[in-house]
C-alpha cells in the first residue's frame, strides 16, 4: 500500500533521511522503530507532505505522491495523528472531530457513529473544550479526528506517549480492532517494545536514518533490541 524509494531529506545541510527504503503492505499493522533521533517523525511527515524531501519517492495505492500537498494526501486516504497529538485546545470535541472530516471524499458531513462505538467518552463530552481534556482523552480525540476522514492507511506517531497505563491498553485494543477486524492498514512508530509486540504485525528498525532492518514482529529478535534499541 505504502512503498518508499531512496528517500532523502535533509534539514539545512543535515542529511536526516539516507537513502531510506520502506514497504508497508496493505492490512499490516507495521511498527517503526529506533532510538530517539535516527529519523522515525521526519518520515512520518514526510509521508504526510508536511516536510520536503531532497529526492526519492513515496507511493500510496502505486501513485506517486511524492510531490502531492499534505491536505490530497489526506483526501487520498492517508490519516495522521502526531506526536503530541496536536489537538485544537479551545475548540469543542465536536468541532474537533469534524475538522477531521475535511478530508473525506463521499461528502460526508456527519461524524460517523463507529468513531463513538470506539471512543463512548467523546460522545460524552461533546460539547467540552478540547484542551479540558486528560491526556489519554486527547489521544483518543486526535485518533478520533484521524477516523473521521475515512483513511485507508493511519499513521500514528507514539500514541502511547505520556498516556496512563489503563488508556495504552485501551488504545491498544482499538489499534487491534481496527487493523484486525476492519482490515486498516496501520504505521506507527511507538518506543515501548511490549506494546508494539502487542499490537504489530510487523517491523522496521531505523538507524542513522535508514531502515536497517525489517520482519515480521515475530522475528524481532533479542539481538535486534540489543543492537538498534537498547541505549
Amino acid at each position: 500500500m505504502l512503498k518508499i524509494d531512496q528517500l532523502n531529506q535533509y534539514y539545512g545541510e543535515s542529511h536526516i533521511l539516507w537513502d531510506l527504503d520502506l514497504t508497508v503492505p496493505e492490512g499490516s499493522c507495521t511498527c517503526l522503530m529506533g532510538r530517539n533521533g535516527v529519523g522515525k517523525t521526519t518520515l512520518l511527515k514526510c509521508i504526510m507532505g508536511l516536510l520536503p524531501v531532497r529526492s526519492g519517492h513515496i507511493a500510496f495505492d502505486a501513485n506517486d505522491i511524492s510531490g502531492m500537498p499534505a491536505a490530497q494526501r489526506a483526501r487520498a486516504g492517508i490519516g495522521y495523528v502526531p506526536q503530541g497529538r496536536e489537538i485544537f485546545p479551545q475548540l469543542t470535541v465536536e468541532e474537533n472531530l469534524r475538522t477531521g472530516l475535511v478530508g473525506r471524499t463521499d461528502g460526508l458531513r456527519e461524524i460517523p457513529d463507529s468513531i463513538f462505538k470506539l471512543f463512548p467518552v467523546l460522545k460524552q463530552m461533546l460539547g467540552r473544550r478540547g484542551g479540558d481534556l486528560s491526556g489519554g482523552q486527547q489521544q483518543q480525540l486526535a485518533i478520533g479526528r484521524a477516523l473521521a476522514g475515512g483513511p485507508r492507511l493511519l499513521i500514528l506517531d507514539e500514541p502511547t506517549e505520556g498516556i496512563q497505563p489503563n488508556i495504552v491498553h485501551e488504545i491498544g485494543d482499538i489499534i487491534i480492532k481496527l487493523n484486525r477486524e476492519e482490515n486498516l492498514t496501520v504505521l506507527l512508530v511507538e518506543q515501548k517494545l511490549p506494546f508494539a509486540r502487542r499490537v504489530a504485525t510487523a517491523f522496521d528498525l531505523m538507524e542513522r536514518g535508514r531502515v536497517v532492518a525489517s520482519g515480521d514482529i515475530a522475528e524481532l529478535s533479542e539481538d535486534l533490541v540489543q543492537q538498534h534499541l537498547a541505549v
